[in-house]
C-alpha cells in the first residue's frame, strides 16, 4: 500500500505548512487548530488507549469544505484521519505518532436538512448527534431506533463509519439497514450526491455499502438519509432469570414464536455482571432474591396497546415457567422501573471500569452457538489464567457478546494485562473463528484489531478489501493504519 510522502514532524515541515496555510484560506482560520491546548482532545482516543498527534485539527462547516480540504490533502500528500464524537473503540479516528496526519472534525456539519414523515425519512449531516436524531423523529411521531451508551455524544457520520449496533439490531438492524443513502467526499476530494431516500434502487454498485462501515478509510461521510419508524404505543420491559447460556437461547426462540418482530431486545447479562453492578452502585440492587446464572432483559414494542403487549408478556412468561425455561421473572410496572432495568445493563462496563483494567472483546458468533462458545472459551481460559473473572453480557438476540476478562480478585490489574492479553486474546478470538463468528461485532477493527482481522480472514477476502481500498484511494491518503493494511 503506497504510504502519505508527508514527512514527521508535528505540523512544522514544509509539506504540513504549505497544507495548513491553505485550509485556513479554504475554511478560516479560526477553523484550523494547530496549538496543543486547542487540538490536544482530539488526540486521545475515547477509552485512551491510543494518543496521537497531528499537525492540525481542521473543522470544515460544510461539504463543500470537506471537498476543498481532501484536494488541499491530495495536492500536499497528507494523510487525513476523519473524526466524529470521538467515542470509537477501537482507535479509529485517532492519528499515529508522526504528526504528519491532519484529523478532519466533523462536528460543525451539524444540520438536520430535512424529515420527510410520510417518506418516514430524515435526511441529517454527519457531525449530528444522534441523541439529537432520536429526538427530532420524535418530535415528527416517529423513532430513529438505533441506540448505544454514547449516544448523547457520537455522532452519526461515526455511527455509518463503523455500522454501529446497539440495543435495537434485533428488530431494526445495524445502522447499515437504517441508512437508504448517503453524501460523501471521496479521496479526491470529489463530493458524491447519494442523498436518495429509496428503498428500491437497483441501478448498479451499492456504493452506499461500500463506505458504510469502513471507518473513514475509503472516503468521508458527509450526510445521509436515515429510515424513520412508527414511534411504538407501548413498551414493556422484563428481566428474566435463566440457569445457562443454553437456556437463555431457548427463551429466546420461544419469545420470537409468541411476540415476533415486536421483540425489539433481548439482552444477556451474567450473574457475575450483575453483582459487579451491585457492587460499585449500591443503588442498583440485584433484581432477584436468589442469585440465576443468566439473566435475560427482553422488550416488546407494540404498536397496539400496553394492554395487549402486557397480555403477550403474561402468556410469553408463563409458557416458559411452565417449559422450565425461566426460573424468575419480573416485568416492569412503569416508565421508571423499566429505565431501571436498561441501567443496569448499560452500567456493566462502568462498573468494570470501576473494578479495574480488563480485557475487552466485541465478538459475534452464530446465535445457537453462544451456549457452546461460552462453555468452551470460560473454560480454556480458566485453564490459561486460574481465577480470572468473566464478564459475559451482551446481545443475544443478534448474536454480539461483550466477552470481556476481569483480573483475579485482589490481583495487579496492570500486571495481569501485561502478561495475559495476548494469550487471552489469542484463546477467544481462535475459539471465535472456530465458531465461524467475527472478532469484531459493532466497535470497528480500527487500529485495535487490524492484525487480527488480517489473520482470521481468508487471504482471498484480504486481498478483495486491498483492492478496494487501492481502487477508491491510491495514494492511502484517507485514515491509513486503520481497517486493512
Amino acid at each position: 500500500m503506497t504510504q502519505p510522502t508527508s514527512p514527521a514532524g508535528n505540523g512544522t515541515d514544509a509539506p504540513s505548512q504549505a497544507f495548513i496555510a491553505a485550509c485556513r484560506d479554504a475554511i478560516g482560520a479560526a477553523h484550523v487548530l494547530t496549538e496543543p491546548h486547542d487540538t490536544g482532545p482530539y488526540l486521545t482516543d475515547w477509552r485512551r488507549r491510543y494518543t496521537g498527534a497531528a499537525c492540525a485539527v481542521l473543522c470544515p462547516a460544510t461539504p463543500a469544505e470537506v471537498a476543498a480540504v481532501v484536494k488541499l490533502a491530495v495536492e500536499h500528500r497528507i494523510a487525513i484521519v476523519p473524526q466524529g464524537g470521538n467515542t470509537g473503540l477501537a482507535g479509529g479516528a485517532t492519528p499515529d505518532s508522526s504528526g504528519a496526519q491532519a484529523i478532519l472534525s466533523l462536528r460543525r456539519l451539524n444540520r438536520i436538512r430535512d424529515i420527510d414523515p410520510h417518506n418516514n425519512t430524515i435526511t441529517v449531516e454527519a457531525g449530528v448527534i444522534l441523541a439529537e436524531v432520536q429526538s427530532r423523529a420524535e418530535e415528527a411521531g416517529r423513532l430513529f431506533p438505533l441506540s448505544l451508551a454514547a449516544e448523547g455524544s457520537c455522532t452519526i457520520g461515526g455511527n455509518l463509519a463503523t455500522n454501529a449496533g446497539g440495543t435495537g439490531v434485533l428488530r431494526y438492524g445495524n445502522t447499515r439497514e437504517l441508512c437508504l443513502g448517503l453524501e460523501v467526499v471521496t479521496a479526491q476530494g470529489e463530493l458524491w450526491d447519494g442523498l436518495r431516500g429509496l428503498r428500491k434502487d437497483n441501478t448498479g454498485y451499492d456504493l452506499r455499502d461500500l463506505y458504510i462501515g469502513a471507518e473513514g478509510t475509503l472516503g468521508i461521510i458527509t450526510a445521509a438519509v436515515l429510515k424513520l419508524h412508527p414511534q411504538p404505543a407501548a413498551r414493556v420491559t422484563a428481566l428474566a432469570a435463566l440457569a445457562s447460556p443454553q437456556a437463555a437461547l431457548d427463551f429466546l426462540s420461544l419469545a420470537q414464536r409468541f411476540a415476533g418482530p415486536l421483540l425489539t431486545g433481548f439482552e444477556l447479562m451474567s450473574d457475575f455482571c450483575l453483582r459487579l453492578v451491585g457492587h460499585h452502585f449500591e443503588q442498583m440492587r440485584y433484581p432477584f432474591a436468589e442469585s440465576h446464572a443468566q439473566v435475560v432483559l427482553l422488550e416488546l414494542s407494540d404498536s397496539e396497546s400496553e394492554e395487549h403487549a402486557r397480555a403477550l408478556f403474561e402468556r410469553l412468561m408463563e409458557t416458559a415457567l411452565e417449559d422450565g425455561l425461566v426460573e424468575d421473572a419480573v416485568v416492569a410496572e412503569n416508565l421508571a422501573q423499566s429505565r431501571a432495568f436498561w441501567n443496569l445493563r448499560e452500567h456493566i462496563p462502568l462498573a468494570q471500569a470501576e473494578e479495574g483494567l480488563n480485557i475487552k472483546h466485541d465478538i459475534a458468533v452464530p446465535i445457537s452457538r453462544i451456549g457452546h462458545f461460552i462453555t468452551e472459551t470460560d473454560a480454556a481460559i480458566a485453564e490459561a489464567v486460574p481465577g480470572a473473572r468473566m464478564v459475559t453480557f451482551g446481545h443475544l438476540g443478534d448474536g454480539n457478546l461483550h466477552y470481556n476478562v476481569q483480573a483475579p480478585e485482589g490481583g495487579d490489574a496492570k500486571a495481569f494485562l501485561a502478561q495475559y492479553q495476548s494469550p487471552i486474546n489469542k484463546i477467544v478470538y481462535d475459539s471465535v473463528h472456530r465458531h465461524r463468528g467475527s472478532i469484531s461485532a459493532e466497535h470497528g477493527l480500527g487500529q485495535l484489531k487490524i492484525d487480527e482481522a488480517a489473520h482470521y480472514k481468508s487471504e482471498v477476502e484480504v486481498q478483495l478489501m486491498r483492492t478496494l481500498k487501492r481502487a477508491l484511494d491510491p495514494l492511502n491518503l484517507m485514515n491509513p493504519g486503520k481497517v486493512i493494511r
